[in-house]
């Protein structure tokens, strides 16, 4: 039953990994453009996230020069770690080698 939970079958990313996914990216700091195009985002949705990454404190923004900069904050690393953490629970291999 958690196989079929867990993957979805049209194969989209849910929220909370999009998160994760966009917190690796800024690690060592990122523009706008580089978060939307590495993590595969339009604009609206890029906007969205941004939002609340930075709104619970996940991420940080900066500028440098005339750029804004995104920066992932500790919090963030430690949400990166317990999404890693929880990805692996939920698709590892039982004994029997099915997953």
């Amino acid at each position: 039953m958690v196989r079929g939970f867990w993957k979805n079958p049209w194969n989209h990313r849910d929220r909370l990994g999009i998160m994760a996914e966009m917190l690796k990216i800024a690690k060592g700091g990122a523009l706008k453009t580089q978060i939307m195009y590495q993590a595969n985002l339009n604009s609206a949705q890029l906007d969205e996230y941004l939002s609340l990454l930075l709104e619970t404190g996940l991420l940080e923004n900066f500028n440098k020069g005339e750029k804004t900069v995104y920066k992932t904050t500790a919090k963030g690393l430690h949400y990166i770690q317990g999404h890693k953490e929880i990805t692996a629970v939920l698709t590892k291999k039982d004994h029997s080698g099915k997953q």
